[in-house]
């Protein structure tokens, strides 16, 4: 047994149990009774008692990866009287119901958002936990926030608002359900290890900007600050959102646009780029939160940046004059730059897709 992790995992238990929500008080007594492990993570086991003349009562703490410190938030005791010979059994039960709560959870988040144009995006992390301090710090550092913590948030929470924006953060002790996140990694052809790092993300948290009566380019800018904010985190490794998992710096950097007075058309759309038989194809994954079209160019015989930047260029243009584009019309920077514009089933995406001639008419 790691005694260092079952000392750090007692302490845990003891400050769980200490929450009015819970004993209200530290325990009169509490023992490590065991450990075992579950989804290649630690989990120690403890019996303790409220008061001198109280029965054991059984408790639980991990996950605990490798010799890691911080637990995973697998974190309870139902009070029930403790029993060795069902302590594991009932310490195992009591992990699978908070994993499952947590799961709930966070598809819960991700279906409330799923059809509407709130903004939502997840940031992973390498362990189950947040350091709220310095988020509120950063976000006012970086971006003149001012927050007030709300007396009744749970330590997994934070909310605020800012103007008539809403602003729902929530740290999720699993990872992002159904594999979603390493899916969509794989689309991050500007990330080498984007698929291998996101597998290893143990955690994650939601932010979503609720207040459908704000502007849509003032909740975009404010989602790209929070979620700037939280990438600062020091176990922030991830960041999912558009489609795609970012690197934790490139994000943070894209965000620099709003200092600099643009709008952060990088955070906000990602550029999926790939070769065909015929040639170079690129396409957006984020312009439908906008109320446009994705935008599709494709079988482009030319470089890979060319492309790139012809497609980042469209889509600047459409944001900046918040621009609609409508099959049959063209599209251009100049008098004689015209490119034809055509909407039909997508190549790369399964909807509609506005389909932009690459050469001009």
């Amino acid at each position: 047994m790691n005694n260092k992790q079952m000392n750090a995992a007692q302490q845990a238990m003891t400050d769980w149990l200490s929450h009015p929500n819970e004993l209200g008080k530290v325990p009169f007594k509490i023992e490590c009774a065991g450990t075992f492990g579950l989804y290649d993570m630690t989990y120690y086991i403890f019996k303790y008692k409220k008061n001198v003349l109280g029965k054991w009562l059984l408790g639980v703490c991990g996950g605990y990866d490798g010799n890691d410190l911080e637990h995973c938030g697998h974190i309870f005791s139902e009070m029930e009287e403790y029993d060795e010979d069902t302590a594991v059994e009932k310490s195992q039960e009591m992990v699978e119901k908070i994993r499952e709560y947590w799961i709930n959870e966070a598809k819960k988040v991700e279906e409330e958002n799923q059809n509407s144009k709130n903004f939502v995006g997840f940031v992973l992390l390498s362990d189950s936990s947040w350091d709220k301090t310095k988020l509120i710090s950063d976000l006012k550092q970086e971006w003149n926030i001012d927050i007030e913590e709300d007396e009744d948030e749970t330590d997994e929470t934070l909310i605020f608002f800012v103007d008539d924006m809403v602003v729902a953060l929530s740290l999720m002790s699993v990872p992002v359900p159904n594999g979603e996140a390493e899916i969509n990694a794989e689309n991050n052809y500007m990330w080498q290890e984007a698929v291998e790092i996101t597998k290893s993300h143990k955690a994650h948290i939601t932010v979503a900007i609720l207040g459908t009566n704000s502007n849509i380019y003032e909740r975009g800018k404010l989602f790209v600050k929070v979620m700037s904010a939280c990438a600062k985190q020091k176990n922030a490794i991830g960041v999912y959102t558009s489609g795609t998992v970012f690197e934790p710096r490139m994000y943070i950097n894209f965000s620099d646009m709003i200092k600099d007075g643009d709008l952060p058309i990088l955070n906000w759309v990602w550029f999926g780029l790939y070769k065909s038989e015929k040639g170079i194809c690129a396409y957006t994954y984020g312009m439908e939160t906008f109320d446009k079209y994705e935008i599709e160019v494709l079988d482009v015989d030319d470089k890979l940046s060319n492309v790139y930047d012809f497609i980042v260029a469209m889509v600047g243009y459409v944001l900046e004059y918040d621009v609609t584009l409508n099959d049959g019309e063209t599209i251009g920077f100049s008098a004689e730059d015209k490119h034809s514009i055509t909407l039909s089933d997508g190549v790369s995406l399964p909807q509609k897709t506005l389909k932009i001639s690459y050469k001009s008419n």
